[in-house]
């Protein structure tokens, strides 16, 4: 699945969310989208998504525009939110039954996918009668991910999906996307704050800042390329630790 953005242009009252904004999400890539609070991430997936409306200029989905009713495309593409977006009161089987049940699943086929699955995100079967409050946050998101895979989509959007989570779990879970995004062979948009998580994800970065797009590249291009001084300021905010040596010199 392909996406575009051609000088889209959105709004809300008197605040500009993204100012002419043009880019391509070429199918089966993988691709962060990286800036600040406010910058305009999520409103972007929002619109690939059909979520949310342009102002103006073009959103397009394998080269046609988005349907004016949305929601069959919707089922068509994985999204993750942060902290998962789990409804609390289904168990974790049954929120991974939504959409299969809406479809009119059989049984054994559904079970095929979530053992599937479950192998994919090395979440335990045991916890499949669990509600969402009685498991952690690394195990909420990568319920989440099963779920947003279960019809097997061919493109997957994910908004902060480590964002909460505390360091440790975060960087196993990097570590464990890295790997499902290399062999799922879909186009996957990953919108993250963070610099270093983006490199480490995705081969394709596109930066924002204010509602613009300042640069597009590799990690290679923007490091050593920067169009734009926030590109510099970006990457230095990446706090390396000193020697302990440093620390026990303190008084």
């Amino acid at each position: 699945m392909e996406f575009s953005l051609r000088d889209v242009c959105k709004r809300y009252d008197n605040s500009v969310a993204l100012e002419r904004i043009t880019l391509d999400f070429p199918g089966a890539s993988v691709t962060a989208i990286v800036g600040g609070s406010g910058s305009g991430k999520s409103t972007l997936l929002r619109l690939l998504l059909g979520l949310e409306t342009a102002d103006s200029g073009a959103v397009r989905v394998d080269g046609a525009p988005l349907p004016r009713d949305p929601r069959p495309l919707r089922r068509r593409i994985g999204y993750v939110i942060q902290e998962g977006g789990l409804f609390p009161h289904l168990s974790v089987r049954q929120n991974l039954s939504l959409l299969p049940d809406y479809l009119r699943w059989p049984r054994p086929r559904l079970q095929a996918r979530i053992t599937t699955l479950l192998d994919l995100t090395n979440l335990p079967g045991s916890l499949l009668s669990r509600y969402p409050a009685e498991l952690s946050g690394g195990q909420r998101q990568r319920v989440a991910l099963m779920r947003a895979l279960m019809p097997d989509p061919p493109a997957l959007l994910l908004d902060e999906p480590l964002g909460a989570l505390d360091p440790i779990v975060r960087h196993e879970l990097q570590e464990q996307l890295l790997v499902i995004f290399q062999g799922l062979d879909k186009t996957v948009i990953l919108v993250t704050h963070d610099i270093g998580e983006a490199c480490f994800l995705a081969p394709r970065l596109a930066v924002l800042n204010n509602a613009r797009l300042v640069q597009m590249g590799s990690y290679a291009q923007l490091r050593q390329q920067p169009a734009d001084p926030y590109i510099t300021r970006l990457f230095e905010t990446q706090r390396a630790l000193p020697a302990v040596a440093t620390f026990d010199a303190r008084p």
